[in-house]
């Protein structure tokens, strides 16, 4: 397969009825930008918990415990973590310390711009690389950063576009995140319609 092929899916895919669902997504994702900080905290711990665990699982988790993650000590996290049988329970830690930053995350984001925006969260989120941060920034409504997981390097590399990598290093991300980027250009949307897509392709769904 080529990358013209995959341009052929990727607009076969935005004239059907998974178009209405990526709208849906991407209004969901845009309406974080009014929301509460409980809220976006909320999905900062979602997209903590993300790393090398199924997005399915960390939603429920993230439903379940949510007044724990707002008002719990890392003990308490961690214990909630364990009763839902998830992977890396030690992450509640990593939670507690982001809690401090719950009421100036989104100002301190719109006051930055582009791969500062990104540098921030990752030098300040303990467990956030550079996908989970993306993951973030796409989840409360930035749509210009591509969350380069598995899924998205399998159809890369299924299409000849890239090679998939043994290890994703800053360097790579960002260097595969610019080839995403012309594809999206390609196609007219931005990196968050794009990656919904993509996501779309490889699954057969959309979780967020």
């Amino acid at each position: 397969m080529t990358q013209d092929d995959l341009l052929t899916a990727l607009h076969h895919l935005m004239n059907s009825e998974v178009h209405t669902i990526v709208n849906d997504r991407i209004a969901a994702f845009h309406a974080f930008q009014t929301q509460v900080p409980d809220a976006v905290f909320h999905e900062l711990c979602y997209c903590i918990l993300t790393a090398n665990c199924k997005a399915d699982i960390c939603l429920t988790i993230q439903h379940k415990l949510s007044h724990t993650f707002s008002t719990g000590n890392t003990n308490d996290i961690e214990q909630g973590l364990r009763h839902y049988h998830y992977r890396f329970p030690p992450r509640a830690a990593h939670i507690t310390t982001a809690r401090r930053h719950k009421e100036t995350l989104l100002p301190t984001l719109h006051r930055l711009q582009g791969e500062d925006r990104r540098r921030f969260l990752v030098d300040t989120i303990p467990g956030l690389g550079y996908k989970e941060a993306s993951h973030f920034l796409r989840n409360i409504g930035f749509d210009d950063y591509a969350i380069i997981d598995t899924h998205i390097l399998e159809i890369l590399d299924q299409h000849g576009i890239v090679k998939r990598p043994h290890t994703l290093t800053p360097k790579r991300y960002l260097k595969i995140e610019t080839i995403l980027r012309d594809l999206a250009n390609d196609t007219g949307l931005t990196l968050a319609e794009l990656d919904l897509y993509l996501w779309h392709m490889d699954t057969g769904t959309i979780v967020k």
